[in-house]
């Protein structure tokens, strides 16, 4: 048990909640220089009952030319497109509180909700020192949580291959980047454990390792032929979604080499693997005994009620989500006050077992998409590729398997010209004669941290009609088979 814990008991299980001075040594510089913006501060207090405030320059509604919102949800037990629709309608009282400023952890009514999903979800309970707090968006919450606990120089463990919009801020950050090695389990324990027990004396041990349970990454693909159609493609990357013995097992390195885990997860409530789904890092904390406070959770909406709304959450100990708080407040303040109340609404009307089914149902539709997309692939991708089916998401992580490149003619991420190619170079294919061909999915090599060489690309099946996924695929398959004969011809002319 880490020095200075607070124990608690939980029938035959002693847990113990980390202190707030235990994360001393794990913010930032910048998040330690942190101080909170007066206004914002103090705004919490309007609550207090019988309080007369006269604090913050809030506009007076009145003036705001919106008299009235009403929506149409569709029922949580029905499905996609079945046309079914429940009306609601924001009180005079709503409508305000959605056009006025709010507090930057959220609208207090919303974290309620989101904190009690967070408990049935994940198995927390109250008195475990963590919190929810609400952001615009998970990326940006993903950016705010990689400044409070990383410095320029630090170093930072993620997968291999990972989400391509984490790598930017690692670079902003200048952060060493280790990339640890994982297969069809997720992240491999005795490889990690390696890396760590001959960490070099004379440097610092890492703080953070950066996840994504279930691997996934947005990208769109384009089909460029006449007439002009869109095809949202990508991956996972990888199509694994760790398994939960491995994620315990990760847990206990995180306690015996002293790091945090940043479980980035917006993709949870898609899963449709025929196992039940593991549980998260979050859940899984509090049920193997020991000490609780090492995972800091990232959670949105945007793949089940809306990806416009740009709506997410964090839920970690509360030293380190008031530190994203306090960034927060000094930028973008807080999530839209009117997408928080239209949340609200939906979250309320359907009540918690409502939005489970709702999310069930979201998932259902996902997995049908699959098994259409991984038929497609059969048909026009046999023998010109090998992947792995999914289980959770929109994205397929498809390996081409092209002829060797004695030379790819690319740089890497550090300007490295990349040499000998045995497995191919998936990069310059997909953005010259796959464009000319019509069909763009993106390249993996921008999966990984350094961008070298890799032959598997990104696949989504998420938007595309059935017929566009043949279309798609057909148009891959030939730039394939064109990729060979050039390749077979330039052999036989040596």
């Amino acid at each position: 048990m880490p020095l200075g814990s607070d124990m608690l008991d939980y029938g035959n299980t002693k847990k113990s909640v980390l202190i707030k001075e235990f994360y001393d040594d794990f913010l930032s510089n910048l998040a330690k220089s942190w101080t909170p913006s007066p206004v914002w501060d103090m705004l919490p207090l309007e609550l207090k009952p019988g309080i007369i405030s006269m604090l913050a320059g809030k506009p007076n509604p009145v003036t705001f030319p919106f008299t009235s919102v009403s929506l149409g949800v569709r029922p949580p037990d029905a499905s996609p497109g079945d046309g079914k629709s429940l009306d609601i309608t924001l009180s005079d009282e709503e409508l305000a509180s959605g056009l006025q400023y709010n507090l930057t952890i959220g609208m207090p009514a919303l974290v309620d909700l989101i904190t009690n999903l967070v408990k049935h979800v994940h198995c927390a309970s109250d008195h475990e020192g963590w919190r929810v707090s609400l952001g615009p968006g998970s990326q940006d919450l993903l950016y705010k949580a990689l400044f409070a606990l990383l410095s320029p120089g630090d170093t930072v463990l993620t997968e291999s291959p990972t989400y391509p919009g984490v790598t930017p801020i690692f670079q902003i950050l200048n952060c060493q980047i280790i990339e640890v090695s994982s297969d069809p389990d997720g992240i491999m324990p005795g490889s990690f454990e390696n890396l760590l027990g001959n960490w070099p004396c004379d440097k610092q041990k890492p703080k953070l390792l950066y996840t994504i349970p279930v691997y996934h990454i947005i990208f769109t693909l384009i089909l460029l032929a006449d007439p002009f159609v869109i095809l949202k493609f990508g991956s996972n990357p990888t199509g694994i979604t760790t398994t939960e013995k491995r994620r315990v097992e990760i847990l206990r390195l995180a306690r015996k080499h002293n790091f945090i885990i940043l479980e980035d997860d917006p993709y949870f409530h898609l899963y449709f693997g025929s196992e039940m789904r593991p549980a998260s890092y979050f859940a899984l904390e509090r049920t193997i005994g020991g000490d609780i406070g090492r995972v800091l959770r990232l959670d949105s909406f945007s793949k089940v009620l809306s990806a416009g709304f740009r709506f997410g959450w964090v839920t970690g100990p509360a030293p380190l989500v008031d530190a994203i708080d306090l960034h927060s407040s000094s930028s973008t303040v807080q999530a839209s006050s009117i997408v928080q109340m239209l949340v609200y609404k939906v979250l309320s009307t359907w009540g918690l077992s409502g939005f489970l089914t709702h999310a069930t149902r979201v998932a259902e539709f996902y997995r049908a998409r699959r098994d259409l997309f991984e038929q497609a692939l059969r048909r026009h991708m046999r023998g010109l590729a090998e992947w792995t089916t999914p289980e959770a998401g929109m994205f397929y992580w498809v390996k081409l398997l092209l002829p060797p490149s004695s030379c790819s003619g690319r740089q890497n991420i550090n300007g490295e010209r990349q040499g000998n190619v045995e497995e191919g170079d998936a990069v310059p294919i997909i953005r010259t004669k796959a464009i000319e061909k019509g069909v763009l999915v993106l390249p993996g090599a921008y999966a990984l941290v350094d961008h070298r060489s890799s032959p598997f690309v990104r696949i989504s099946f998420s938007l595309i009609s059935e017929s566009d996924m043949d279309e798609g695929l057909k148009r891959l398959a030939s730039v394939l088979r064109e990729e060979w004969a050039a390749a077979k011809i330039h052999g036989s002319e040596k």
